[in-house]
């Protein structure tokens, strides 16, 4: 069990912005071998046909595989351990594969359009994101 308060939106977007930067390494390496598999040509429809769409759902496969590995092991991503956050259950309990897919999709939604869905959590009487409501996940700051 994992006692903390909610996280703001400060520590959760630095959290994220950390995690974007490795995801960017990790996408250059699967992007990498995906032109190696297409004689060194970069996978666009006009050189890959139809495998251009296993290609873009082997980057959406990379990005959700890092989040979800993450969060069902540990529950934290290299980025919310540097800000000491951990995605857990409403009882502390680290999440399963279902509620971190969840997470992740709804999470996808809750930050595209400017963050809204994030910023939910300053009108939240527990302070959770409104991906965090929907899962029934939440990320708390760990004591140091």
């Amino acid at each position: 069990m994992t006692a903390g308060t909610s996280a703001g939106f400060g520590r959760r977007a630095a959290a994220l912005l950390y995690d974007s930067v490795l995801l960017a390494a990790l996408l250059v390496v699967f992007t990498s071998g995906a032109v190696l598999l297409n004689h060194r040509v970069a996978v666009e429809r006009e050189t890959a046909g139809a495998w251009v769409y296993i290609y873009r759902a082997g980057l959406m496969g990379v990005v959700a595989g890092y989040y979800l590995l993450n969060w069902t092991r540990s529950g934290q991503t290299l980025g919310m351990r540097a800000w000491h956050l951990r995605a857990v259950t409403p009882s502390g309990e680290p999440l399963a594969l279902k509620a971190a897919a969840l997470r992740f999709v709804l999470g996808a939604f809750a930050w595209a359009p400017a963050a809204l869905g994030v910023l939910w959590l300053y009108a939240d009487p527990e302070h959770l994101a409104l991906h965090d409501r929907l899962s029934k996940t939440r990320i708390v700051h760990l004591p140091r």
